[in-house]
């Protein structure tokens, strides 16, 4: 099972994974954007525009004359009215230190004012619409990274610790710190990978590998119960990333989830890409990946109809799949699960500053050098799009109040990164992020234009609330996309927290009854959607019930065509 830890602890980790995903390992370092440069710019623009500077100084200047007065106030108990708001939600100023003690309380005060100062004069610039996102986000990684809390002086829960400890707290930061710089590139460690391994605590659920070639595992699941639905379940991970988010830990598996509730259950593991692999493209995921899997799920199962579980980039794959296997006459398909899934690009969200023509043209030409891009230089630029959460939260724990990372399953799937083949990931970036040719009905896969309005198989759709790398509102867009019944679940939760959402009771969903309550736009369909206690998971359940077909003996694992090669989790996912 995975390791307990505090609850402190836990709600750290919680807050790190809700933001984790697939795509982190989408965008190369942070300099390829361009982030510097779009914020120099931004300032040089600023110059010109006097007038926005002044009002920003008057401003500040007037804040920064109200502290005092404020910080006697409040330090006599009365209450009073800050001149910069202050959120109380915000945790890196939890201590009670920044409340009480009038030298914190005016720094916190002083920081705020100078933040929203700056944040004045770089959105009041005249800049394009790139140029200015770009600024906005190196801005506020500055603002994060001088936050008083990032250091020992300045932090009254790292000076308590350490004369509460005796000054041991300080050489366990020091110690970790340099650990840090000598193992992990000066950047504080988000996990403690130590009581975790692959095939015991994650990737548990009984499997064995059915098939292999030369870029894909496939895994057959188990039964668990007496009795199964005729209608095999696919399960098509990203390849971003390994596949076991998808059976991340005992009760905490989807893939398990799927096995308990009747449902014989294959899945993709990929192979993590090397150099070699460089020329490696969309069209040889799809041929080798997905098409292939159901060749050989079908041969197995002898089941007419196969459904698919598609997560994130492995959801848009499984749609183009869909829409492909349908157009050439083939309607093996029985319905399709897309989680956290964009199928259109046309507003992605924060990653789209990642993703303009100058820093894809970058990044094709850092490609071609080294054949693809390293999981661990791609995931830096993913941390500092939530730096407190993924940067500076350890940079307070594991160096100033000398804790250990936590153990915690997501983080650890997480640090288990991966490559991306430059061939497949310029396509990607190019002709989705930047053209949205997939939703425009202009892109070409395997020798044909992919038309999702091919895709007539039910659709289950599920997005979560706090999804800052799939925007709710643009996964919403496939249920317009697709031409048969879709059913869309909002769900708790971030990327790979929403997704990893097994029954509890924080667990919530919303979601509407019928096809005719789905509306033009996912704001419009919030405002009739039913929000209901539980996992999606549970909802899920009871959808995909009416639709796998009637129960019966389980299949045999593997067949005569295709052996049982060994046990899973299988070679590919330790690669």
């Amino acid at each position: 099972m995975v390791p307990n830890f505090p609850d402190p602890t836990s709600d750290i980790a919680e807050r790190a994974a809700s933001v984790l995903g697939p795509e982190s390992d989408l965008f190369a370092e942070l300099d390829a954007a361009g982030l510097g440069a779009a914020l120099a710019a931004t300032l040089r623009s600023s110059v010109a525009q006097p007038g926005v500077s002044a009002r920003a100084a008057v401003r500040l200047a007037t804040d920064l004359a109200r502290i005092p007065l404020a910080t006697a106030t409040n330090w006599i108990g009365r209450p009073v009215e800050p001149p910069v708001p202050v959120d109380s939600k915000d945790r890196r100023f939890a201590d009670p230190a920044w409340r009480t003690n009038p030298a914190f309380y005016a720094m916190r005060l002083a920081y705020l004012s100078v933040s929203r100062s700056a944040r004045d004069v770089v959105g009041s610039a005249s800049s394009d619409a790139d140029t200015g996102r770009k600024a906005a986000l190196a801005l506020d990684l500055l603002i994060d990274a001088l936050a008083p809390t990032n250091f020992l002086p300045t932090n009254p829960a790292a000076l308590k610790r350490a004369f509460d400890t005796g000054g041991m707290s300080l050489l366990r930061g020091a110690r970790n710190f340099l650990d840090d710089l000598a193992h992990n590139q000066g950047r504080p460690r988000q996990v403690d990978t130590s009581g975790f391994e692959i095939g015991r605590n994650l990737a548990a659920t009984p499997a064995k590998v059915v098939y292999r070639n030369d870029l894909m595992e496939l895994l057959q699941y188990e039964p668990q119960t007496e009795q199964v639905h005729s209608a095999p379940l696919l399960c098509s991970p990203p390849w971003i990333n390994k596949y076991y988010i998808m059976d991340l830990a005992p009760d905490r598996s989807f893939i398990e989830w799927a096995v308990r509730h009747g449902r014989t259950v294959f899945a993709i593991s990929y192979k993590n890409p090397s150099k070699e692999m460089a020329g490696t493209t969309m069209d040889d995921y799809l041929v080798r990946g997905p098409r292939q899997a159901l060749d050989v799920v079908a041969e197995i199962t002898g089941a007419e109809k196969i459904d698919i579980v598609g997560l994130c980039l492995g959801g848009a794959l499984t749609a183009i799949t869909a829409a492909y296997l349908t157009q050439s006459g083939d309607d093996r398909i029985g319905t399709l699960t897309l989680l956290n899934t964009m199928l259109d690009y046309a507003q992605p969200g924060v990653l789209g500053a990642f993703t303009d023509r100058s820093t894809i043209d970058r990044l094709e030409r850092r490609m071609q050098r080294e054949g693809g891009l390293e999981g661990r230089s791609m995931a830096g630029t993913f941390d500092v799009l939530r730096a407190n959460d993924l940067i500076f939260n350890y940079v307070v724990s594991n160096w100033l109040l000398g804790e250990d990372p936590p153990a915690f399953d997501i983080l650890a799937w997480n640090a288990d990164s991966t490559r991306m083949p430059a061939a497949m990931h310029a396509f990607y970036l190019r002709h989705f992020y930047l053209e949205n040719r997939l939703a425009l009905g202009s892109l070409e896969i395997a020798g044909k234009k992919i038309d999702l309005r091919a895709i007539k198989a039910p659709t289950y759709v599920v997005s979560a609330i706090n999804d800052h790398i799939v925007p709710w509102e643009s996964a919403y867009k496939t249920v317009g996309l697709v031409s048969g019944p879709a059913r869309f679940v909002l769900g708790s939760g971030g990327h790979i927290a929403g997704i990893v959402s097994p029954p509890g009771p924080k667990a919530w969903h919303q979601v509407t009854e019928t096809e005719e309550a789905l509306s033009s736009t996912g704001q419009d369909w919030r405002s009739g959607a039913e929000r209901r206690a539980g996992s999606w998971w549970e909802d899920w359940a009871r959808w995909s019930e009416q639709t796998s077909g009637p129960l019966g003996a389980p299949p045999r694992m593997g067949s005569k065509t295709y052996p049982v090669l060994g046990d899973g989790p299988g070679d590919y996912v330790r690669t």
